[in-house]
């Protein structure tokens, strides 16, 4: 066990198992106390490295994060604090580990519930090899102006209420976490503040006893008074008692043994710690306050005399001249965070997104406003929400009927297609399912697949214009412009495409007007007339049925199903329908397994 101080304005600590909020209050700590380097130098996270941001004051710090304990020592060799956060499963093993490293000298165990027996065995290897174990089921401590460890002191706030941005004189030791945020609090109000504090951690077997940190702070010539807050269950205030006994503390001890309230039940009473339980008369709390009294501790009648105590021993050091008065310094402002300061109405900041779509900020995912559950419950399907996301409406059942219709005829179109030959070839080169989807993707455009808003545009143009098909053809051909959704490699007048008689005989059947497809219908008469494959194919249907979809539901006004075709959404229909079969053909050839495609070398033209 160390005899003296355990740190200072330079400890730096290595944190196991990445918290954000107890290593941003211990930087905020460093901020406040003006310290020049943060006190975390690293953090351990098991399986993964890089780096996590945080902030130090108002400077924005990458602190290195590593895969392991001795990656992370290696890296930091004068962090000599480990900070562990680990559960009460791994704690042990993580701790035994760190304390095997010459680079680390102080461990704090956080977990409570670490078995006795694996506590018993860090115990004894940190005496043996004079190293310093603060915990299990501990908040850690605090140096005053130096150092802090996790979430001791709590807030900034409680920490600048406490004066513990700056040193004082008393030494605090405790087996309480919770309690020693009172007693710093307590002493902050009727002394110069503390030095030095530490909450061994309330589990039978704590890593590190009362007496270990009084008998430190008797050689740190800064404390110049100890106060020491036990409680009932177990006999380490004996140990205390002991060194005043001997003579081994020569500065003025203030003690109190919580749960003097425990002899009121009738039958043994289990506190809030692990070992707070009274296993007899000398584990009681009357009987070790008794003990440290007769010692020379200096023992009041009551828990609530206690602040009278440390007052009074406090003056007397003072009145002895053995303690100078301390300098009053005002702590920096601790910027505030952004997200702290926007909820508490300090500031305003503008948003980097709009988002008028969907909403995951509730209890469950809203897509257009329609709740996740709901749209379970009623039974929407696909198309209902593609209504919901992409029009932000929900739309008639005849129309996201029609609207699944046309992903079902247009998930693919064969593997010879260049959509799907380069996922193929792709897939085929043994990349992943992303790669070769986009590779397919990147093939939609004018030429493939993208004539679907083209279609809609240009037959919506001609309709509102009231142009004759003759007028629209002659015109598109006098501007050097194919008329998009007209023509087909294959399909001709006698062997029509069935996926376009499906979409007719649908929006006859279901749609309240067809004009825009009746017009298209009279633009592929005349097309027919000039050759036999100027038939009018998928895109041209979609296209022009979608114009009928938006305009006869009376669900958009002109200027909406202008931009709609404006921005593209008809073209997104078929990137998401044939999305669908590129997947497929991906898969299609992983699970054949097939080699690299090289396309063979007689089917290329070889001139000049």
């Amino acid at each position: 066990m160390a005899t003296g101080q355990l740190f200072s304005r330079q400890t730096q600590a290595l944190f196991y198992n990445y918290k954000q909020l107890p290593i941003q209050r211990m930087l905020d700590f460093d901020f406040l106390c003006g310290r020049e380097t943060p006190s975390v130098a690293g953090v351990i996270n098991p399986g993964s490295e890089g780096f996590q941001k945080l902030f130090f004051g108002q400077e924005e710090i990458a602190i290195p994060v590593h895969s392991s304990i001795e990656a992370a020592c290696n890296a930091h060799p004068t962090a000599d604090v480990f900070i562990n956060f680990a559960s009460f499963r791994s704690a042990a093993a993580s701790t035994m580990s760190a304390l095997r490293q010459p680079t680390i000298k102080v461990v704090a165990i956080i977990a409570e519930g670490v078995p006795e027996s694996d506590t018993k065995q860090l115990i004894a290897y940190a005496r043996a090899n004079n190293k310093v174990v603060i915990g299990p089921a501990t908040v850690g401590g605090i140096q005053a102006g130096a150092f802090k460890i996790g979430d001791t002191a709590g807030t900034i706030d409680n920490i600048i209420h406490c004066k513990l941005y700056r040193p004082g004189s008393v030494g605090f030791v405790s087996k309480s976490g919770g309690m020693s945020n009172e007693l710093y609090n307590t002493i902050a109000r009727v002394t110069d503040g503390i030095y030095e504090g530490i909450a061994i951690g309330g589990d039978v077997f704590p890593g590190s006893t009362l007496s270990d940190h009084v008998l430190r702070f008797n050689n740190i010539p800064q404390v110049k008074m100890m106060v020491v807050l036990g409680e009932l269950g177990g006999r380490d205030e004996y140990s205390l008692v002991e060194a005043l006994k001997e003579g081994r503390v020569h500065k003025p001890v203030v003690a109190w043994v919580s749960g003097t309230c425990a002899r009121l039940f009738k039958s043994e009473v289990q506190f809030g710690h692990a070992g707070a339980k009274s296993g007899g008369e000398l584990e009681s709390a009357q009987a070790k306050n008794e003990a440290l009294r007769e010692a020379g501790a200096v023992v009041p009648t009551s828990y609530e005399a206690l602040e009278g105590a440390i007052k009074e021993t406090f003056q007397k050091l003072v009145e002895e001249g053995k303690i100078a008065p301390v300098s009053e310094v005002k702590p920096p402002q601790i910027p505030e965070d952004l997200n702290i300061a926007i909820k508490s109405g300090k500031v305003r900041a503008p948003t980097h997104i709009i988002s008028t779509i969907s909403d995951d900020r509730g209890d469950e995912p809203c897509y257009g406003g329609v709740p996740m559950s709901t749209i379970v419950e009623q039974g929407y399907g696909v198309g209902d929400v593609i209504s919901l996301l992409w029009f932000k409406r929900s739309l008639p059942r005849y129309c996201t009927k029609f609207i699944e219709i046309c992903i079902m005829l247009c998930a693919d179109h064969g593997p010879c297609v260049s959509g799907a030959h380069n996922s193929i070839v792709t897939a085929r080169a043994g990349k992943d399912l992303v790669s070769s989807l986009v590779s397919g993707l990147l093939t939609i455009g004018p030429r493939f697949g993208g004539a679907i808003d083209d279609a809609a545009r240009y037959f919506k143009d001609a309709y509102d214009r009231g142009l004759t098909p003759y007028e629209f053809v002659e015109g598109m051909k006098k501007k050097g412009i194919r008329v998009p959704g007209i023509g087909h490699r294959i399909k001709s007048r006698d062997n029509r495409d069935k996926r376009v008689q499906l979409l007719q005989q649908y929006a006859h059947t279901h749609f309240p007007s067809v004009k825009y497809m009746e017009y298209a219908v009279q633009v592929e008469t005349y097309t027919l007339s000039k050759a036999n494959n100027l038939v009018l194919n998928v895109d041209g249907a979609i296209g022009s049925l979608f114009l009928d979809l938006l305009s006869g539901s009376g669900m958009f006004n002109k200027q909406e199903i202008d931009e709609i075709i404006e921005i593209g959404y008809l073209n997104g229909l078929f990137v998401l329908a044939r999305s669908i079969g590129l997947i497929g053909h991906t898969f299609d050839q992983k699970r054949l397994k097939q080699p690299l495609y090289r396309h063979p070398w007689e089917d290329v033209l070889y001139t000049k």
